[in-house]
């Protein structure tokens, strides 16, 4: 068994508000999808889940003061936060607690009405920040941003970041609204159905979208001796794989399913015979729920266990789909109880099962599997399993591979001359203030035109400086594609909603959405390179490039991987950067870019990725801590730090904070910075890390200055602060 355990769940959707009354309904079959309430939209046909409660209501249920900005994806995430804290009689303050969300349309609510200052609560950092700022205390806050299967992906990393020792206890999830500009996205792929939705019926027509929040808490076993509170449940296995087929579309054997659900299987050391329900993702449509028919038999063979969707009931949650129905796998397993799946009517030919649809009486529920799966063939799997032994029988936090993990080569296109280093002896000088777009590489060496022709600027980039570590490191298929992206795939993101305004909600083109979706990215390298292993995304605000980076790290030291594509991509558009000088996000110091750095790490090269740290709201103790941390990792001191990378940008209220980390070590003499030379966007991090790393491949500074080992410090608006250290090996 796994020694990651659940203590508290909170749940919102289209049902209502906290597990009983999401139980009730499920026991009386009660299907909460129905006409549009809430949403300004012009398609008053396609029935919906909504949450059955405006803003202002939710406002004062949270005690929220009218002058408050929030989204409504974060109002509906404070909901189920507050549940699951409640129920967990949890302080983040008191032990080390992280916070992950996932989601993926963040603030598009206020973005494509327009209102006052949106660009400010736009990106899907923003939303989780607003959601974690109900509770002080969390040391570490990020968002993974996988379409469908993102609050699985939280549920997962926070799984993994107990197992290594790095917090105590993961408050993970996801929390989606509805917005016209995913209704109107998932309206041109034609796979919504105008009446409620069928998941598995011969007859099916598509899905109904639906909005929610699911968040659980996980805790290692000493925790929960520590704070002396019984288990609900345990998260005893969890897989991500991906499909690498289709940027909307599944593969016809389900590959990517298949692959994750036989991986979290082998994580919960169980067989197939031990599942006792599976909650599966059925969404309702043609492909999806045939895809994934297949993976179920090719996974279970005649004894597929029961298996239903609950997607009839509230509607797809998207993002906070695998938040959401973790919250119902866990209540499945405390009531003995398996939801059933509503509509059900006529089998399908091609499968080799029926969907539970019918009430039976079964053997006690002991574990339960959980699919979600999203765009680009991003399928997260996790098994919850019923707690009943003894407080004597919690496990302890379990080990974790120690090895030098290595990086192999890197390289970025920018305002610099891409695809190369010349810009180390010799860089481009921008004037500051401006907005430089990166110069653009050949891209016809790494892309078909036919193919680069749909494609917006920052998928290829990252394909063509994916697809040059990849060549020059030797590793075609590396085991992980981990990506992060502050902005997304804006210039997609820009023209759809450009369309609605113009168009208004008729006669909308369906590429544009397509390649708006955050793990574009990830999963356009996946499916160009054939690669079907761990994938995720990270959209952190301006610490996504280190979020990505840790993860990478995590998936290292427990031996799943031996090889990582990490990568940071962000793009800018006229209009946007418009929007930011407006409203104050500019820089104001050094120039505006965009960014695109690869790199593959592995257990070759040069240079060592010591270590990485991530800290929420910090001060300089906590700081120093860390850095001590990373020093005693290499058997270094701090006096042995040749050259610290910060993030300086020539913003006064910035800059600050970069000198009283200087003045307080001591690293005023040895600290340069890369903005001047990159430019700032929400992963300019990345160009920190790249530039150390060409400094320490080189052995020389661009001062020639020798250097073994590199301290990289960045912030982001004074509240996530994050520390690398390299060495030459």
């Amino acid at each position: 068994m796994s020694d990651v355990y659940i203590t508290g769940c909170g749940i919102i959707s289209a049902l209502g508000y906290g597990k009983e009354t999401t139980m009730d309904a499920l026991r009386q079959h009660k299907s909460a999808v129905g006409r549009i309430r809430f949403l300004q939209t012009e398609h008053t046909e396609l029935p919906v889940g909504e949450v059955p409660f405006s803003n202002d209501e939710m406002r004062q249920a949270l005690g929220i003061q009218g002058n408050t900005v929030m989204t409504r994806t974060a109002l509906i995430g404070r909901m189920a936060l507050k549940e699951a804290l409640d129920e967990a009689k949890l302080n983040p303050q008191r032990q080390r607690t992280t916070f992950i969300n996932g989601t993926t349309v963040g603030g598009m609510d206020r973005t494509e009405l327009f209102e006052k200052d949106f660009v400010k609560t736009h990106d899907c950092g923003t939303c989780s920040e607003m959601i974690a700022e109900q509770s002080d205390g969390f040391c570490f806050v990020t968002t993974m941003s996988t379409a469908c299967s993102s609050a699985a992906n939280a549920i997962l990393l926070g799984k993994e970041l107990i197992e290594t020792g790095r917090v105590d206890v993961a408050v993970v999830g996801g929390a989606e609204c509805i917005t016209k500009f995913h209704l109107n996205g998932f309206n041109t792929l034609m796979i919504l159905d105008k009446d409620v939705c069928r998941p598995f019926d011969k007859t099916r027509t598509g899905l109904n979208l639906g909005e929610g929040a699911g968040y659980i808490v996980l805790e290692s076993g000493e925790s929960v001796k520590k704070r002396n509170i019984k288990p609900l449940a345990i998260l005893s296995g969890a897989s991500n794989r991906c499909d690498a087929f289709h940027q909307t579309a599944t593969s016809a054997d389900g590959e990517g399913a298949y692959l994750a659900m036989t991986e979290a299987l082998k994580d919960a050391n169980l067989n197939p015979s031990d599942i006792d329900y599976i909650n599966a993702h059925g969404t309702g449509t043609k492909i999806n729920d045939m895809s994934e028919g297949r993976a179920i038999t090719r996974v279970f063979g005649r004894n597929v266990p029961p298996t239903a969707s609950v997607k009839a009931y509230i509607g797809h949650t998207t993002s906070a789909a695998g938040g959401v129905e973790a919250v119902i796998s866990i209540l499945a397993l405390k009531h003995n109880y398996m939801p059933i799946s509503l509509n059900f009517n006529e089998k399908e030919d091609d499968l080799g099962f029926e969907p539970l649809h019918e009430e039976k009486s079964h053997k006690k529920i002991r574990h339960v599997m959980s699919n979600s799966f999203g765009f680009g063939g991003n399928d997260t799997v996790c098994i919850f399993s019923r707690f009943d032994q003894n407080e004597n029988d919690l496990q302890n936090v379990s080990s974790h591979n120690k090895f030098p993990i290595k990086i192999t080569c890197a390289t970025q296109i920018s305002a610099q001359k891409p695809l190369s280093d010349g810009w180390f002896d010799n860089p481009i000088q921008h004037e500051n203030g401006t907005f430089i777009k990166s110069q653009d590489s050949d891209y016809k060496a790494f892309i078909n035109p036919m193919t680069a022709r749909r494609m917006g600027s920052v998928l290829k980039r990252a394909i063509a400086t994916s697809k040059t570590v990849m060549e020059e490191s030797g590793i075609a298929t590396p085991d992980a594609i981990i990506t992060a992206t502050g902005w997304g795939c804006l210039e997609n993101t820009e023209k759809f909603l450009n369309s609605m305004i113009e168009q208004g909600e008729t006669c909308l083109q369906p590429t544009f959405f397509i390649n708006s979706t955050h793990n574009t990215i990830g999963s356009n390298i996946a499916i160009l390179t054939k690669n079907h292993s761990y994938n995720n995304t990270h959209v952190q605000q301006g610490i996504s490039f280190e979020s990505a980076l840790l993860d990478a790290v995590i998936q290292f030291e427990q031996g799943k991987i031996g090889s990582a594509l990490v990568g940071a991509f962000d793009e800018m558009t006229p209009q946007w950067h418009r929007y930011l000088v407006e409203s104050g996000k500019s820089s104001g110091g050094v120039f505006d870019g965009e960014t695109a750095v690869s790199t593959i790490l592995s257990r070759n090269g040069d240079v060592e990725l010591v270590g990485v740290e991530i800290l929420h709201q910090s001060d300089f103790q906590h700081i120093e801590v860390s850095v001590k941390r990373l020093c005693n990792k290499k058997n270094l001191k701090i006096n042995d730090i040749d050259l610290v990378v910060t993030g300086r940008n020539n913003c006064a209220e910035n800059d600050v904070i970069y000198e009283e980390f200087e003045n307080g070590f001591g690293f005023k003499n040895k600290t340069v910075t890369y903005k001047n030379i990159f430019g700032e966007s929400l992963t300019s991090s990345a160009f920190g890390f790249y530039f150390a790393f060409e400094c320490l491949k080189k052995g020389l500074t661009p001062k020639n200055k020798k250097v073994n080992n590199i301290l990289i410090y960045n912030h982001f608006n004074n509240v996530g602060h994050t520390l690398i250290l390299l060495s030459k090996c």
